[in-house]
C-alpha cells in the first residue's frame, strides 16, 4: 500500500509541477545540465506527465525505454501484489542474474544511442 500511495503522491506532484514548462519547479537533469550528457533517465518526468495526460505519443518521444521500464515495473508490482494477496509466495521480488545483466545492457545502449550526434539518433534527444 505504501508503494501505491508513494507513486500516487509522486504522480500528483509531477502533474502539478508541469515539467514540460522550462524554468519550472522541477530542475533540468544534472547530467544534462552540467556535463551535456543525456542520461537514460532524461525526459522521465515529462514522460510521466504526458502519461498522466494520456498523451502516449509524447511519452514515447520523451523516453521510450523509460516507458517500457515503467510498464514492466507496474506489471511486476501488480503480479507481486496479486501473489501476496493470494498467499502464493514469500512476498519478495527477486531479479535473476541474467535479467540484471540484460537490464544493464539496455540502459548502457540507451545512454550511448541517445548521445550519438548524427541523424536519426538526434531525434532521441530531449
Amino acid at each position: 500500500m505504501a508503494v501505491a500511495v508513494g507513486a500516487a503522491a509522486a504522480g500528483a506532484f509531477i502533474h502539478a509541477a508541469d515539467p514540460t514548462t522550462p524554468g519550472g519547479v522541477i530542475p533540468e537533469c544534472p547530467s544534462k545540465h552540467f556535463l551535456g550528457v543525456i542520461c537514460p533517465g532524461c525526459g522521465s518526468m515529462r514522460m510521466i506527465y504526458s502519461l498522466l495526460h494520456l498523451d502516449f505519443g509524447a511519452a514515447l518521444r520523451f523516453n521510450a525505454v523509460g516507458l517500457l521500464v515503467l510498464v514492466a515495473l507496474i506489471g511486476a508490482f501488480a503480479r507481486w501484489t496479486w501473489r501476496r494477496a493470494r498467499g502464493d509466495g514469500a512476498g519478495t521480488m527477486r531479479l535473476g542474474g541474467r535479467a540484471a545483466w540484460c537490464i544493464a545492457a539496455v540502459v548502457v545502449a540507451w545512454l550511448v544511442v541517445r548521445n550519438i550526434p548524427v541523424a536519426p539518433f538526434t531525434a532521441l534527444r530531449v
